[in-house]
């Protein structure tokens, strides 16, 4: 029995509850998971650490705060060997800062990664998906955790599944993009599975 009985999931992607929902059973955990549409005033917490945790536990606590309840939040990205670890942080608006206007973020996001490794021979195609995953209690306490799922770049994208850069990068020992593979295929191995998981783990030990 844990001693969290409900968890807010910072996001108003109803999408994400079933996951969260499945990896703490795995662990034998049966908690309540909330998304933010039940709480219509949270607050919009603007992404401005320089680091994935730093991202993650800003979100978590501004959303702890507000419910007066367990508060889980996440945040992800590519890092790119040959771009010195960029987009990190600034993934999901790396175009942005290259003066693409609003559009298909994820498409121009991935063109530009593309662009800039052009030249980029594959054995220096490395990069790695990073996720933070961060817990925040009401009076303080808080867990962060990382997953990481290395891989390297295609120079073309593949595959129609997934999201963001999914269509040109190939986990290590797999031939497949991850938006080639099924989404099964893909949460058993990704970044963010692995950061949920160890998260999980760390709420079953708070008891």
């Amino acid at each position: 029995m844990s001693r969290i009985s409900t968890l807010v999931l910072a996001t108003r992607n109803r999408k994400k509850i079933p996951e969260l929902r499945s990896i703490l059973g795995e662990v034998g955990l049966d908690i309540e998971v909330r998304s933010l549409d039940g709480y219509p005033d949270a607050p919009e917490v603007a992404e401005t650490e320089a680091t994935f945790t730093g991202n993650a536990l800003l979100k978590a606590r501004a959303i702890a705060e507000h419910t007066g309840l367990p508060a889980v939040a996440d945040d992800s990205g590519l890092r790119v060997d040959a771009l010195n670890g960029m987009p990190g942080v600034l993934s999901a608006r790396w175009s942005g800062r290259f003066g693409a206007q609003h559009g298909d973020r994820d498409a121009a996001n991935l063109e530009l990664v593309l662009d800039q490794l052009a030249d980029v021979p594959p054995e220096r195609r490395g990069a790695e998906f990073v996720c933070a995953a961060a817990l925040a209690l009401p009076d303080g306490e808080e867990h962060v955790v990382e997953g990481v799922l290395r891989g390297s770049l295609t120079t073309e994208p593949r595959g129609k599944n997934g999201f963001g850069y999914d269509p040109i990068f190939v986990p290590e020992g797999y031939t497949q993009t991850t938006a080639e593979m099924s989404p099964e295929e893909k949460n058993a191995i990704s970044h963010r599975g692995v950061a949920f998981r160890a998260l999980a783990k760390k709420i079953r030990e708070l008891g």
